[in-house]
């Protein structure tokens, strides 16, 4: 019979040890990320751009372990209505949070309005906005993504350095 209560307490023991510590409060800060992404970088031309069917022109902001993206569309096929297609030219705006991972990057956030709040309607893309990247090369200046869907390399250049001070969540 003590043997018996012995291992029920053990086992309660370990059960309440289990909850105790597979329940870790995170930080309600927002991360770091990566240090040297931290910045606006602009995709300043694309390559074979004029031969072109479209294309898209990014410009990136990375700011601790968060990213905004203005997406710039140059395209000869209208793929939306007449009033959407704006003479080819238009632009996409999403944020989100991402992640680096041995040499790919992982962004995850939703298509939203210029001015980054939500985008339930309109024009183009709607819901997630979900890419990866390879990254090919990275310098204090210069970053090269590679799409991992599409392939297309996307060439930028550091337009202004951000120091990453994490926000309250």
């Amino acid at each position: 019979m003590i043997f018996y209560k012995g291992t029920r307490l053990l086992a309660l023991a370990l059960t309440l040890s289990v909850f105790l510590t597979a329940c870790i409060r995170l930080p309600n800060v927002q991360g770091e990320g990566e240090a040297s992404l931290q910045g606006i970088w602009n995709q300043d031309s694309v390559a074979n751009a004029a031969q072109l069917l479209s294309y898209t022109a990014h410009k990136f902001k990375f700011s601790c372990d968060s990213f905004y993206v203005d997406l710039t569309t140059h395209s000869k096929v209208n793929y939306y209505e007449e009033t959407c297609f704006n003479n080819g030219v238009w632009n996409e705006y999403a944020k989100g949070t991402y992640v680096v991972k041995g040499d790919t990057l992982f962004l995850k956030g939703t298509f939203t309005k210029a001015n980054y709040k939500q985008k339930v309607s309109g024009c183009y893309r709607n819901g997630q906005y979900l890419n990866n990247f390879k990254i090919k090369s990275a310098t204090a200046t210069s970053l090269v993504l590679v799409g991992i869907n599409d392939h297309k390399e996307v060439v930028m250049a550091l337009k202004e350095q951000i120091k990453c001070v994490p926000k309250q969540l």
